[in-house]
C-alpha cells in the first residue's frame, strides 16, 4: 500500500495491536496513521509480522529504526542494510528513518542512541554514511535529533548548526523529535527555540513528541510519560515557525489503554489548530 502521510499518528506498540484489526479499528479512526519500530519486523514469520500484515491493509505507516548506527565509525552492517531493505518492499512506508547518532563499538550494541561531537570531520563521516544508505535502499531516509546528557570539548558548532549542515549536505530529510529538543535544551542550557529557529522547514518530514522524566537539574527521555506543558508550548512554537506537518506520539513503557492515548493526540490536534488557524488536512491512502 503506497501512501501520502498526513495529520496526526502514534506509535504502533504491541499492546494495542487488537485495537487496529479488523472492526474495532473502525472505532479508532482519530489515528491517521502508524509509525512501527523497524528492528520488531525483521525476523521473518512469528506474530508481529502476521499482525503488521492486517494493520498495513487499513492504516498507512512508516519505519522507524534504531539500529542503523549512521554516526558509527565501524563499517555500515550490511546484513542489517539487506533485512531493512526486505522489510521496506513488505511494508511500503512512506518514509524511513533512524536517528542522528552511534550506538555501538568494536562489535558491541549498546543499545542506546548516543550523541555525536559537532565538528566538521564528523559531518563529512555522515553525509558519507547517508549516501551510501540512500543509494543502497533507492529512497531518501529521515534522520532525528536525539536527547543527550553529555557534549564533547571538541565540538566547533552548535547542535542546530550541525543537523541544518548535515541535511543540506547530504540531501537526507528530518525527524524533528520537539521532546528531544526539549530535553537537551534543559540538560545543555540551550534555548529551544534557538534550534526550531534554524531547522530548514522544507527539510523537516515528521514531528515527534513524547514524555520525560524531569529530574530538575536534569531530564532524561523515557517515553513513559503523557507530554509535558512545556513540550506542548515548544510544539506550539515550531509548527508556527515551520508550519503544519505530520505529527506522533511515542510511548514506549508504561503504556495505557489506547483510548488514553487517543485522548492525548486529540491534544496535538487542539494544540496545532490552536497555533495555526486555517490548519486543514487529512490522512490520504494513493
Amino acid at each position: 500500500m503506497n501512501c501520502t502521510i498526513t495529520g496526526y499518528g502514534l506509535g504502533l506498540r504491541t499492546e494495542h495491536y487488537a485495537d487496529f484489526i479488523g472492526d474495532s479499528a473502525r472505532l479508532f479512526r482519530r489515528v491517521d496513521w502508524l509509525e512501527i519500530i523497524t528492528e520488531n519486523y525483521m525476523v521473518l514469520g512469528g506474530k508481529p509480522l502476521v499482525m503488521l500484515e492486517k494493520i498495513r491493509l487499513d492504516f498507512p505507516m512508516v519505519m522507524h529504526g534504531v539500529s542503523l548506527s549512521i554516526g558509527g565509525t565501524a563499517p555500515l552492517d550490511s546484513e542489517y542494510l539487506h533485512q531493512l531493505k526486505r522489510l521496506i518492499q513488505r511494508v511500503e512506508p512512506a518514509w524511513v528513518s533512524d536517528h542522528l547518532c552511534w550506538t555501538g563499538t568494536n562489535g558491541l550494541n549498546l543499545h542506546d542512541l548516543l550523541p555525536l561531537p559537532y565538528t566538521q570531520a564528523a559531518l563529512q563521516h555522515l553525509v558519507d554514511r547517508i549516501s551510501q544508505v540512500q543509494e543502497f535502499l533507492g529512497r531518501k531516509i529521515l534522520i532525528e535529533n536525539v536527547s543527550s546528557y553529555v557534549t564533547y570539548r571538541v565540538d566547533e558548532m552548535s547542535e542546530w548548526e550541525f543537523i541544518s549542515e548535515l541535511l543540506q549536505r547530504s540531501g537526507c530529510d528530518l525527524l524533528l523529535d520537539v521532546n528531544n529538543v526539549y530535553v537537551s535544551s534543559v540538560n545543555h542550557g540551550f534555548d529551544p527555540h534557538k534550534f526550531i529557529d534554524a531547522m530548514p522547514a522544507a527539510k523537516v518530514k515528521q514531528i515527534h513528541l513524547a514524555g520525560h522524566e524531569n529530574h530538575g537539574d536534569y531530564i532524561i527521555d523515557t517515553h513513559d510519560h503523557p507530554i509535558c506543558d512545556a513540550v506542548w508550548d515548544l510544539y506550539g512554537y515550531t509548527i508556527r515557525q515551520l508550519g503544519a506537518m505530520p505529527t506522533m506520539i511515542e510511548r514506549d513503557d508504561n503504556i495505557p489503554p489506547l483510548t488514553e492515548l487517543l485522548d492525548e493526540l486529540d491534544t496535538v490536534r487542539n494544540v496545532a489548530k490552536s497555533n495555526l488557524p486555517n490548519l486543514s488536512f487529512e490522512a490520504q491512502v494513493v
